[in-house]
């Protein structure tokens, strides 16, 4: 049975907005339904137009892009509360595409309704408005990285900034966090090559900052590892939920 909006999981979590009872009952009348897709599962792809939009309300995926000779440019990862397609709702197809790395489950909406926002709901508009926003300086502080960060500077950038997200979202616990991703993920999206990545988590694990095997992501020193990345420890920003 599809959840509630009003029973939404993710609405205990600090790092989302509040929703007013209006909010919920327009929420509740946007969503379509729940898919659950298994692990490798594609959910949207590269210059598709899908008639649905999605937010993530269990599990992780990726998003990515495929260049003409087959590498792959890994643009952000995805974890719980993330919209899903909103590129194809205003530009009438995806520019990326979007796969589950585990069992996943999305609220469905119907890709037509989006509309309905900006004509009658102009807060659920800015909303959008924001999330794009929010993708928009990820995808700058990513090409900084990719620019003028070292490789252990890089990784500890991913790492940190994934395990600052996973906390607010209830994902860790005893300094541990479910991290279901593949080296190769993380090379792809720092633009770095598999062995060169190997090596620098194998720096990290050894001067104790980051240790991330088996599926499981531990960092006893935030701040420490921030520091390597050039950024700041800080509480994420409130997010909207769509």
């Amino acid at each position: 049975m599809a959840t509630k909006c009003e029973n939404c999981p993710l609405r205990r979590r600090d790092i989302f907005e509040d929703m007013s009872a209006d909010d919920l009952r327009f929420m509740q009348r946007f969503k379509a339904g729940e898919l659950v897709v298994d692990a490798g599962t594609p959910i949207l792809m590269e210059g598709s137009n899908s008639p649905q939009l999605y937010t993530a309300l269990h599990g992780m995926g990726l998003r990515y892009k495929l260049l003409p000779n087959g590498k792959r440019q890994v643009v952000n990862l995805i974890l719980p509360g993330d919209f899903i397609g909103l590129q194809a709702a205003v530009m009438g197809e995806m520019g990326h595409s979007v796969e589950a790395t585990t069992k996943m489950t999305l609220c469905v909406f119907d890709r037509s309704e989006i509309w309905t926002f900006f004509k009658d709901r102009p807060e659920r508009a800015f909303s959008l408005t924001w999330l794009a926003a929010v993708e928009e300086h990820f995808l700058g502080d990513a090409i900084s990285t990719l620019g003028q960060r070292t490789a252990i500077q890089s990784v500890a950038w991913a790492l940190s900034r994934i395990f600052i997200r996973g906390r607010a979202l209830g994902l860790v616990n005893n300094a541990e966090m479910k991290f279901p991703y593949k080296q190769q993920d993380l090379a792809d999206a720092l633009g770095l090559s598999l062995v060169h990545t190997n090596k620098t988590l194998a720096s990290l694990r050894s001067k104790q900052l980051a240790h991330w095997t088996d599926g499981l992501l531990r960092i006893n020193n935030l701040e420490a590892l921030a520091s390597v990345a050039l950024v700041d420890v800080l509480t994420p920003a409130k997010r909207p939920i769509i």
